[in-house]
Formats: C-alpha cells, sequence, structure tokens
C-alpha cells in the first residue's frame, strides 16, 4: 500500500474547533458611494483588462504537474512592479509536488499608502486543472465570442484575478493619498489543495491579522454574491484484498473487484440516501450541494493498462488487488468523526458477513467547514459595493467545494475572509470555460469601491 499522502499531514494542523465569528477586531470601516472617477477609470481600462486576462490564460499554468508556475510569476511582477508595488517571489520548497523540475512558486505584491491602516489582500490562485474533452474553442488561445473571453482558466480564476489588478489600479490612480495597504497574490495549488501556495505562506506569516486585515478571494461565484465560506472535505482511498490466480479458475483465487463491488453496493444502498437526506443551514450553492456527497474520484484493479502502442492480449489473472479514491464532502453540522466513521463501519460490516473480505483504508486529506460571519467588516463593505455599483443587494452563499479560505482561515487565524470574484462557478473545470468581459468589469468596479470604503481617510 502507498504511504499516506503528506497533504494530510498538513491539513492535521487546522483541524481545529471551528471558529465562525471573527476573531480579530479591525478598524470600524466607512462606506462612501463610489467615485465617479474611480468607475471612469476601470472603464477606460477595460481594454486593458482584456488583454491581461489573455495574458494570463496563455501561460498554460496546468496542476498537476505544476507547469509554468514561475512564469506567470515573472509576468505578475513585471506588471505589479510596474505600477509601483513591492514583490516577493516565495518557493514552497518541501511541500506536495515541488521539485526542480516543477517548483512550486508564488508572488505577492504590496503597495503602501501615505499613512498607516489596515490592508486589503486580493488572493487569487494561478494553476488551472487539466484541459479535458469537449473543446471548441482553443483552451489556451484565449479567443473572445459574443463578449466572453474563452479559456482553461477564464472564470477560475484568472478573470479574477485580472480584475483584482485591474481595480487596484484604477484606485491607486484615483487616490494616491489612500491609507494603509493593498496586496495582490498569485499562489499555486489550489486546484489541488493550496499545499503549495497558500497554506505555505499561512504557515510563513504573510496572512497574519496583524499584517492583513481583510481579505478577498475572486473565485467565481457570481458577480452579485457574496460567498462566505465552504463545506468540509474528506478524501480517501480503499484497497480491497484478494489472490492472484489464473482466470481460467477464478475459484482457486479471490477475485479484489468482486470485494469492491459490495463495498459499492453498501455505499449505493446504504451510505448514498443517508447523505442525500440531510440538508445543512449553510446557503451552499448550487441546490444539491446543501446536502452531503461523495464522488467516487477513481478506481483501478487487476492489471495496469497498457502503452496505446501496446496491440496484444491481457494476461489470465484474478485480481489481488482493486482501489478506489472518496471524494467526501460534508456539511457544518457533521463532525469529521462521523464522516470517517460511516465508511469504516459499513467496511467492517463487510468483514465480518462477506467471505475472505479484507481492506485497508487511508486517509489523503481532510478540512473542516469554513464560514466567515455575515457581519464581518469586508462582508458588510462588498455587500455595499455590490449595491452601489449593481444597484441589488448582494445574495450570500457557501461554495459546495473548499477553496483557500480554508488556509487563511486555519493556519493564519485571519477570519474576516470571504470569496468575491466574476464568472460562473458552474462553468469551472468545464470544456469551452471563459469569462464574461462586462462581469469582470463590473467586479473590478465592486472591488474597488471596497478599497474607497476601507482605505480612503475618513472624513
Amino acid at each position: 500500500m502507498r504511504p499516506v499522502c503528506r497533504q494530510y499531514t498538513l491539513a492535521d494542523r487546522f483541524l481545529t474547533k471551528r471558529h465562525l465569528p471573527l476573531a480579530n477586531p479591525v478598524r470600524a470601516f466607512k462606506h462612501a458611494t463610489m467615485n465617479s472617477k474611480t468607475s471612469s477609470a476601470i472603464e477606460a481600462k477595460r481594454d486593458d483588462l482584456i488583454a491581461l486576462t489573455q495574458d494570463l490564460i496563455r501561460i498554460p499554468t496546468l496542476n498537476p504537474p505544476g507547469q509554468d508556475y514561475r512564469a506567470i510569476c515573472e509576468y505578475l511582477d513585471r506588471r505589479l512592479s510596474a505600477h509601483g508595488f513591492e514583490t516577493q517571489m516565495i518557493r514552497a520548497f518541501g511541500t506536495p509536488g515541488d521539485s526542480e523540475k516543477y517548483p512550486r512558486w508564488n508572488i505577492i505584491a504590496r503597495r503602501e499608502g501615505v499613512r498607516g491602516g489596515d490592508c486589503v489582500h486580493f488572493n487569487s490562485h494561478t494553476d488551472v486543472v487539466e484541459v479535458g474533452a469537449g473543446w471548441t474553442f482553443d483552451p489556451f488561445g484565449a479567443e473572445i465570442s459574443d463578449g466572453k473571453i474563452y479559456g482553461r482558466g477564464t472564470c477560475d480564476m484568472k478573470g479574477g484575478l485580472a480584475a483584482s489588478i485591474i481595480a487596484a489600479e484604477a484606485f491607486i490612480e484615483t487616490h494616491p493619498d489612500f491609507e494603509g495597504a493593498i496586496e495582490i497574490s498569485g499562489t499555486a495549488d489550489e486546484e489541488s489543495g493550496g499545499y503549495g501556495g497558500v497554506a505555505y505562506l499561512a504557515e510563513q506569516g504573510f496572512f497574519n491579522p496583524e499584517k492583513v486585515q481583510h481579505v478577498i478571494i475572486p473565485e467565481p461565484l457570481h458577480k452579485d454574491r457574496i460567498c462566505l465560506g465552504h463545506r468540509g472535505g474528506w478524501w480517501a482511498e480503499i484497497e480491497t484484498k484478494g489472490e492472484i490466480a489464473h482466470g481460467s479458475m477464478p475459484f482457486l483465487g479471490d477475485c479484489a473487484v468482486r470485494h469492491m463491488g459490495a463495498v459499492l453496493n453498501e455505499f449505493e444502498n446504504k451510505l448514498f440516501p443517508a447523505m442525500a437526506a440531510r440538508r445543512t443551514d449553510m446557503p451552499v450553492v448550487p441546490e444539491g450541494a446543501r446536502s452531503s456527497t461523495m464522488n467516487i474520484n477513481s478506481i483501478h484493479g487487476g492489471q495496469a493498462e497498457q502503452a496505446d502502442d501496446f496491440d496484444g492480449l491481457p494476461a489470465h489473472c484474478v485480481p489481488d488487488s482493486c482501489r478506489i479514491v472518496i471524494d467526501r464532502r460534508f456539511l457544518a453540522e457533521e463532525p469529521l468523526d462521523q464522516v470517517r466513521s460511516e465508511v469504516t463501519d459499513l467496511l467492517e460490516g463487510l468483514r465480518a458477513s462477506r467471505l475472505d473480505f479484507d481492506y485497508e483504508l487511508t486517509e489523503l486529506n481532510a478540512v473542516l467547514p469554513s464560514m466567515t460571519d455575515r457581519e464581518a467588516p469586508v462582508v458588510q463593505t462588498v455587500s455595499q459595493a455590490i449595491q452601489d455599483v449593481m444597484g441589488k443587494a448582494p445574495e450570500y452563499v457557501a461554495s459546495p467545494g473548499t477553496y483557500d479560505q480554508k488556509h487563511i482561515d486555519r493556519i493564519g487565524k485571519l477570519k474576516n475572509c470571504i470569496a468575491y470574484g466574476p464568472g460562473l462557478l458552474e462553468l469551472a473545470h468545464k470544456p469551452d470555460e471563459y469569462i464574461g468581459i462586462d462581469d469582470m468589469v463590473d467586479s473590478a468596479k465592486v472591488m474597488a469601491a471596497a478599497l474607497e470604503s476601507l482605505l480612503l481617510p475618513k472624513a
């Protein structure tokens, strides 16, 4: 059996009691209707916003394996340095996946105001998932069609990164006398847990509440929504054991795949119905994620698949091993110990009732739910900004999947954090992923309005 992934060792550091209220007081914020000059400055930067997004998409930061992380950080370094930001390039040495071939590079850029005050941090991950099949656009071509930019990572989340940069630049140009500081980060590995990105930076103190007071993560939750947090996640590998024998005499062996079939049958008949019956009070979207869910991430049993250039026939063997990886997403109302025990109890029941059944379970990772209080300053500020820019009250939601808020919350101990950004959640990881240009402009205006409320001198 393979050793337990190091991700769990890191994750274990933040499997602590969940705290919903804001842990650290921050400076009282004030509301000011968005400055028309700032809005006009963002409109004037529309072409720049488009070009910036296209440039980011054309850097194929695929994860796995963690491709071109340095290249995108160097691009951001040039861009942000030219606008007066002091930048740091930080490699997450020793984190999962970090190697000389695929180093885990991150960038943090900081622009100081004319005097002290709060720091507002925009955090975006730079990695994108595999392309997959079914595209009608070049996944890294960043083509424009019908007011949309197409490509892998457009909505998840390079469009949000670009919008935050434009918002910060327009705000600084319009209000050079701002207080406090603005930070923008581009971080690695969010799509595989964030341990080579935000988790590492949080461990190094970059999200200390004494250093950073407000965090906005421009994930694609729709431009008129504020995402307060996310469900929990538990990942494990289950291996059923068997005995190899000749395929013509399976009675002389023990088929591990059949044993796994019994596991899947227990899941179908007992676990899936039980999960579907549960509902959360968290405002999770879409509706189906208001219940507990579990995905069978992969299944492998018997002989390994042969290379494409092999045209021979398989050997005749009874498989002595079968493995699945499960991806269990759980609710704030479900204790993690219960999530684990539901699976192990089913497996132990099979061990007691099924002849020669044997298994091994390896926990890969675990993440507790995270939720920011609605009264937190960043929530109230962005809420008012959405009303100013779009003339409507925002919807408050929670994400079905985890994102890097978990590390800012658990490791950084910074509770004043939300996800807000352009893009449609349902497009993430899909073919023909896109970001609407108007949505990016509107979200940039919201981000800039939030900066005005948090960083402009009080009247």
